[in-house]
């Protein structure tokens, strides 16, 4: 039966006499009490460390959500599923992609939004089977951010070093080409209200508005362009043909 919770005493150690019994009166501290209590706090520390590598707690981190398809899906399952995260009631404000039919230039992103915050950019400079890289651009509040973001992505590019000449290549056409304020806008990071964004959805020229979650919480979400030219399964692009001189 437990201890009185109401008593401020503790209990009386006892020690057992030489018959195995204990007996009231012969209460004494034992000399060997204090390091037997630590012996035993050791050993089960020890246990409880093994315990925990053996069977670990299940993480308790936040699941990162996504914005864009996974290489291998079928784009028309992308449409569908982009389509199904604007419904809704709520008027909480949302992240989300907006992906395009064809490739924007610098000039046409401010209207691409339909008013609403962008906060980045997907830069992507379409060259036939040559395998190019998608650079997203954060950008603050304004027009004049998003529509410089092809000037900052090619700022990345050249500040990077590459391991063999295709590479380097492949980077000195796609910063020239964004440089020159080329239609490679792939796609945009919008926030705004499911209502606005199922108006953006409508407007010509947009693919595709995916939103997430009104509880998403800014960079801790992926995001993958859908690409214009993808128009079966998400995959990457052959990297086999000529990389142009310009």
């Amino acid at each position: 039966m437990p201890d009185d919770p109401r008593s401020s005493e503790p209990a009386p150690d006892t020690v057992p006499d030489d018959r195995g019994a204990t007996e009231p009166g012969s209460e004494r501290r034992s000399p060997w009490r204090i390091p037997l209590i630590l012996a035993a706090a050791v050993v089960l520390a020890v246990v409880v460390v093994v315990l925990g590598i053996v069977n670990p707690r299940p993480s308790t981190g936040i699941t990162t959500d996504r914005l864009g398809p996974a290489q291998g899906e079928r784009v028309d399952d992308y449409l569908n599923e982009s389509r199904n995260s604007l419904s809704g009631n709520d008027t909480d404000l949302h992240w989300a992609l907006v992906s395009f039919t064809d490739y924007l230039t610098p000039q046409q992103i401010p209207a691409a939004s339909g008013g609403l915050r962008i906060s980045g950019v997907i830069q992507h400079v379409p060259i036939d089977r040559v395998q190019t890289p998608v650079i997203t651009i954060a950008t603050p509040a304004g027009d004049e951010p998003a529509v410089k973001s092809a000037d900052a992505a090619a700022g990345l590019l050249a500040a990077q070093r590459y391991r063999d000449q295709r590479g380097a290549d492949i980077a000195r056409v796609t910063e020239a080409r964004l440089r020159e304020g080329c239609a490679c806008t792939a796609g945009l990071v919008v926030r705004g209200t499911l209502p606005q964004l199922r108006e953006l959805a409508a407007q010509p020229g947009v693919r595709a508005v995916q939103a997430l979650p009104a509880d998403a919480i800014a960079g801790r979400f992926a995001v993958s362009p859908l690409l214009p030219e993808a128009t079966d399964v998400v995959a990457p692009a052959p990297d086999d043909g000529p990389v142009p001189a310009e």
